[in-house]
């Protein structure tokens, strides 16, 4: 099962480091930080880049949560595991199935292209397309999308690569 932890922004690879040093590999089969890859310009050139899709969140892969949530209490920097109320909950099915599919095996989002046709994008490629309805704004000298994803029970904002190659 999937299983998310709330952590303080800008730690997220830290808590990655501790987890996969402390706590066992039986118990903690994966532990990651999914990414999407951006363009992003600096002396005269683009590069690019990744970024992390959910900041201040680690997904863990266990079968053994509770075991799991006992050995997390010697993680220093973490914030809550992601449930309701004292009751730890998994991700649900449909939000494993979106990130192994926007992610890939990698968890890294792809840049995605597409072009703007009446106001209206149209993604041609890339894991963006057919998930259009998520796009909320589209920063063309950016080269990135804002969307709006639904994830852990609410609807989390955050952005992906987005190169458009053409406007009619």
């Amino acid at each position: 099962m999937w299983y998310v932890v709330q952590v303080r922004t800008g730690t997220e690879k830290e808590i990655i480091t501790q987890c996969e040093k402390k706590i066992d590999h039986g118990i903690l089969k994966r532990c990651f930080v999914p990414y999407y890859e951006a363009m992003k310009k600096y002396k005269g050139e683009w590069h690019l880049e990744r970024k992390i899709l959910f900041p201040g969140y680690v997904f863990m892969i266990t079968d053994e949560v509770e075991s799991l949530y006992l050995e997390l209490k010697s993680i220093i920097g973490l914030t809550k595991l992601i449930g309701t109320g004292r009751e730890v909950i998994p991700l649900k099915k449909e939000e494993v199935d979106f990130l192994t599919a926007f992610g890939k095996e990698r968890q890294v989002v792809e840049m995605s292209t597409g072009i703007l046709e009446n106001g209206c994008v149209h993604i041609t490629d890339g894991p963006l397309k057919g998930r259009e309805a998520m796009i909320r704004k589209i920063d063309r000298h950016k080269r990135k999308a804002s969307l709006e994803i639904p994830m852990f029970g609410r609807i989390l904002e955050t952005q992906a690569g987005l190169e458009i190659v053409e406007k009619r």
